[in-house]
């Protein structure tokens, strides 16, 4: 939202620097990449301290810059003019991003769980701008650095708010609730991920259920009821609870699920033949008149992406479009047209003829467990897996690692290499399993692990690769070998002729 000078010092509670009434074209945290016209907040980061960096951002044109109080005075004389004094950047930034959120006044939706957060919130997005003009959060921008610059770029022009929240700590999705002030609150599921940060599941499970207490009432939580955790969510907040799953107990609901060629599905979603009025208390008192009719109990639906997470997600999606007044059967197009983020299930041709699904941009063990269950689902020659370690797991992470490379071997992949040594214990998992050793490869560096799946690799084939970002597994392409001319068509391309019944 573009605010003067004057109202941003208002806002922070700060004297207003020189040229107070210039606009602000926009909000940065990185002098690298500042853009003209910008406000630089100079906040510290766990490596580095923004107030390093003020003159630069200056320099690279940001119109002011946002720094601490006590440090304010350790500036060159000629800068002084440019800056705005407070007690704590980071808290500044957060006030500001709150007071925009106030100001814009329109409904926010906000994601959190263990997995899928962003490709949930990118599908929701996706649906909702089939009738609405929607905001959606860059990426992963989703702590309490990159949530507050999301809201920032909130304008009158924008019609729904649609953020996800992730956390480490407990208290985090409190606070970043309390920014965003949701009127939507969608918890995807609840797994052993961040435990570094959390003695077991069950205290992952409290943090995200941070979400759902923020919710008042009028407001939703949509949730998934195929897990018992987040399922018992509906029980602590003041909100309305709406379940979505596979299971019978789901509000919006799948069934006849059946997997296509290379990993799409074709399924049936049973939506509520009827609407509460109250629904539309969460975006502002939208008439319940303004709702279409009750939608057909059942719509045939096709997701062109990889496994039965992708399911989840996209119920979850459609249920906060449900309550939004679009239904299922309004999206059979949307919902065809989405595709995978970048390095969130890709699917890869190699000239070799061999298919790469590319799904390097993060892991977690629910994740890679879906995934290989996912890849083992599309008809091929042979199936490997290139897996680096998962990261923030703490003392359980030998044993997950262990389960998830077990998985890998009951689920038939011929052929297993792992990345760095926190995957070892992914190769004794798989080697338990009875994964021979000569189909096990551990390899210090992604260098070494692109060219032995290359030599292993032939037409028909296909290989996972997964790994926690601090592996950089990503940068095994450049040792994979040339891509083809034409990249792997849509995941699940075939014609619903080609479906396999699964009976769920």
């Amino acid at each position: 939202m573009q605010l003067t000078l004057t109202q941003i010092a208002a806002l922070l509670g700060a004297p207003a620097p020189e040229d107070a009434a210039r606009p602000v074209a926009g909000y940065s945290i990185d002098s690298r990449t500042i853009r003209p016209g910008e406000l630089f907040f100079a906040v510290r980061g766990q490596r580095l301290d923004g107030h390093q960096f003020v003159v630069s951002a200056l320099c690279n044109g940001a119109v002011a810059a946002v720094v601490s109080a006590e440090r304010a005075g350790a500036f060159p004389q000629e800068v002084q003019p440019r800056l705005l004094a407070v007690p704590d950047t980071l808290a500044a930034l957060h006030v500001l991003a709150a007071g925009v959120r106030q100001r814009w006044g329109g409904p926010v939706v906000a994601i959190t769980g263990s997995a899928g957060k962003t490709t949930t919130k990118q599908m929701i997005a996706a649906l909702l701008r089939t009738r609405f003009r929607t905001l959606e959060n860059s990426g992963n921008w989703n702590n309490q650095f990159g949530l507050p610059l999301s809201l920032l770029r909130l304008d009158p022009e924008h019609e729904i708010g649609v953020f996800e929240l992730g956390m480490s700590a407990p208290g985090e999705i409190r606070l970043l609730a309390g920014l965003a002030r949701p009127d939507v609150g969608v918890v995807t599921n609840v797994s052993a991920a961040h435990l570094e940060f959390f003695p077991n599941v069950q205290a992952i499970a409290r943090a995200k259920r941070e979400l759902v207490e923020s919710l008042g009432n009028g407001d939703w939580a949509v949730l998934n009821a195929d897990d018992p955790r987040v399922a018992a969510f509906g029980a602590h907040s003041r909100s309305a609870a709406f379940y979505f799953g596979l299971s019978d107990a789901a509000d919006l609901r799948a069934s006849d699920l059946r997997s296509c060629p290379e990993g799409g599905y074709r399924f049936r979603v049973h939506a509520p033949a009827h609407r509460s009025e109250s629904c539309g208390a969460a975006w502002k008192g939208r008439r319940a008149a303004e709702f279409p009719p009750p939608c057909s109990p059942a719509t045939e639906l096709y997701l062109p992406l990889l496994g039965r997470h992708s399911v989840s997600n996209l119920l979850a999606a459609l249920s906060v479009a449900w309550l939004f007044g679009i239904s299922p059967a309004e999206l059979t197009a949307a919902v065809s047209a989405l595709r995978p983020a970048p390095q969130r299930g890709e699917l890869v041709r190699l000239a070799s003829g061999a298919l790469v699904v590319d799904d390097t941009y993060n892991s977690n063990p629910a994740a890679l467990e879906a995934m290989l269950e996912a890849v083992a689902e599309i008809p091929a020659a042979k199936h490997y897996a290139v897996l680096g370690g998962m990261m923030e797991l703490g003392a359980a992470s030998e044993q997950l690692h262990y389960r998830c490379g077990r998985r890998a071997a009951e689920l038939g992949y011929a052929g297993l290499i792992t990345v760095g040594e926190a995957a070892r214990p992914l190769a004794a998992g798989a080697r338990a399993a009875g994964l021979p050793d000569a189909a096990i490869a551990h390899c210090a560096a992604t260098e070494e692990a692109g060219e032995r799946l290359r030599g292993w690799m032939e037409r028909g084939d296909v290989a996972l690769l997964k790994a926690s970002r601090a592996v950089r597994l990503e940068t095994i392409w450049n040792h994979l070998g040339p891509r083809a001319a034409e990249q792997a068509s849509p995941v699940g391309a075939g014609t619903a002729a080609g479906c396999r019944g699964e009976g769920v």
